[in-house]
């Protein structure tokens, strides 16, 4: 499908399903290389990594774990624009490595707090793999060892990312039409 519409909004095809499952892979040989003798635990951030987890792990041949984590950030109904705690990390992380699995890293802002969180479970290492990153965007330095794709600064649905709760359920990505 060339184009989708998500509540309000029309989007076109950005980047095919095809294309994605491919650069899946590749960071999943990366890992699958990197990893070889170790037991990592992934943390799939919710709930935009769901379906890039997923396939991912399909192609991670390594003894592994893998749990799912969100950041919150609300109280009651309203973002309160500070992110406040990791909920549903239910693994013991000490001494394992770990790979924080993300949809999107666009500010870093998330993800910088995320790791600070994090390292405070005393892991042997912890890298970051995301499917896509906004570089133009990020506003903190990250090493972000797999990256599967670089972005515009475009508003995008699909494969996993929403907009306002609709969209994550497309197997392709689409960019917002202006």
């Amino acid at each position: 499908m060339q184009t989708i519409n998500v509540k309000d909004k029309s989007f076109s095809l950005f980047i095919p399903e095809k294309e994605i499952l491919k650069e899946v892979k590749r960071i999943a040989t990366q890992i699958n290389r990197d990893y070889a003798g170790k037991e990592p635990v992934f943390l799939a951030v919710l709930n935009g990594s769901f379906v890039f987890a997923a396939d991912l792990m399909k192609e991670v041949n390594l003894p592994c774990e893998i749990s799912f984590v969100k950041m919150a950030s609300y109280q009651g109904v309203n973002t309160t624009g500070q992110i406040r705690e990791v909920i549903g990390l239910n693994v013991d992380l000490t001494d394992r490595p770990v790979i924080v699995v993300e949809d999107i890293v666009d500010t870093g802002l998330t993800m910088a707090h995320m790791l600070e969180v994090l390292k405070k479970q005393n892991p042997a290492s912890i890298d970051i793999c995301t499917l896509l990153l906004k570089p133009g965007k990020l506003q903190v330095d990250l090493n972000i060892r797999y990256c599967c794709l670089e972005i515009p600064n475009d508003f995008i649905v699909g494969y996993g990312l929403d907009y306002d709760g609709y969209g994550r359920n497309t197997r392709d990505i689409y960019t917002l039409v202006k």
